[in-house]
């Protein structure tokens, strides 16, 4: 048998149990590409290692492929299609130095003033714009931005409805009056969006955002707005970082204000849809700001005053 049919049949047999199986199906897809058409039994540790390894230092992604690549092997094992796996038994150790970037309220105004038809492509400025804002005023992760519906997004009662999120799970999201607004507005220039059951942000063209096509563009507006890392960092700045710098700069907003920050946070990891504190406290990058606030508090309590 293939390489390719052997990875059909898992895909389809992890479907017919329920699994979504997106994640795992593109990796193993890229894992068939990259040997070749080739029988499963002819695939080589060496190769299957060149996969895994890629270009660079190890990444979380490699232990993602790995850990798709694993039970595929498995399956193949236990119904004789392969006589042994070809992945290495163990993985290496993760460098766990990776730090997401919080941006600055003037890096990310940059960002937004770097929003021009030049940069934006096959997308509108308006929607390139409404989607950063989205991502940093309510949290979302970019994949909960882009398949939001038109029907999910109900600005009279300030709500978003993020549907099947990462631990598939379905929560309702509240905005402020200023993010709200901006919704609003995109929505008065994007007439097309009055019909039900499509995708809240589209391109020119009337298609869904993808993610990608996003991820090029923020790439351009980063450069424009001249924001990047400093520390050292493997990664530049990245999408995915302005849903850190909301929770981060919640938490030093509530600082500052001298609130109950343990019980608040309770309600933060709530609303960004964690399963558990712990996921919330990933976000809690160790900021300057965030330490300054913290000692203040601290120091206000030694000597003996309330936190209320």
């Amino acid at each position: 048998m293939t390489l390719q049919k052997a990875v059909e049949q898992y895909a389809t047999l992890k479907r017919s149990l329920g699994f979504r199986f997106h994640s795992d199906s593109v990796i193993l897809a890229a894992f068939s590409n990259a040997m070749g058409n080739v029988k499963l039994g002819q695939v080589k540790p060496r190769a299957v290692r060149a996969y895994l390894d890629g270009k660079g230092p190890v990444t979380r992604h490699w232990h993602r492929k790995w850990a798709a690549l694993r039970p595929f092997y498995r399956f193949a094992v236990a119904r004789g299609l392969v006589r042994r796996s070809p992945l290495p038994a163990q993985a290496p150790k993760l460098d766990t130095t990776f730090t997401a970037y919080i941006y600055t309220q003037e890096e990310l105004r940059a960002l937004l003033q770097a929003i021009t038809p030049e940069r934006t492509g096959g997308l509108s400025t308006q929607t390139v714009r409404a989607l950063l804002l989205v991502l940093y005023g309510a949290g979302l992760r970019i994949s909960e931005a882009l398949k939001l519906e038109v029907s999910d997004v109900d600005l009279q009662e300030q709500l978003l409805c993020v549907r099947q999120s990462k631990f598939f799970k379905t929560r309702w999201v509240p905005i402020g009056p200023k993010l709200t607004e901006v919704l609003r507005d995109y929505e008065r220039q994007c007439p097309a969006l009055r019909v039900s059951n499509r995708c809240f942000f589209r391109a020119n063209s009337g298609s869904p955002v993808s993610r990608s096509t996003m991820e090029h563009i923020f790439a351009k507006l980063r450069l424009g707005a001249g924001v990047k890392r400093t520390d050292g960092g493997r990664f530049q700045p990245r999408l995915q970082d302005l849903r850190h710098t909301a929770a981060v700069h919640r938490l030093v907003a509530w600082y500052r204000k001298g609130a109950d920050v343990q019980s608040l946070l309770v309600k933060l990891s709530v609303y960004l849809g964690h399963v558990d504190l712990a996921g919330t406290q990933q976000y809690l990058t160790w900021v300057p700001e965030l330490r300054e606030q913290a000692n203040a508090r601290f120091a206000h309590y030694v000597l003996g005053g309330s936190h209320e």
